[in-house]
């Protein structure tokens, strides 16, 4: 049918796993801010997740295109 939605949850997992990764790295001095997750960043943690959370499913997504074309 041509709807694939693969491509628009990886491409925002992907944009929101940068944003939480450049976040992360940004605030990783800051040790006040990870007081309540018990010292852990957890910014940098979601983020790095998202992004190959995100890369995943863009992957499948240009994989199985290829698939359907042969």
């Amino acid at each position: 049918m041509g709807l694939d939605i693969k491509i628009p949850i990886g491409l925002m997992f992907t944009i929101l796993g940068i944003i939480l990764t450049i976040l992360g790295l940004v605030t990783a001095g800051d040790t006040a801010m990870y007081e309540q997750a018990m010292g852990y960043n957890v910014n940098l943690f979601s983020g790095i997740f998202m992004l190959v959370f995100g890369g995943f499913m863009l992957f499948t997504s240009r994989l199985f295109k290829k698939k359907s074309r042969e």
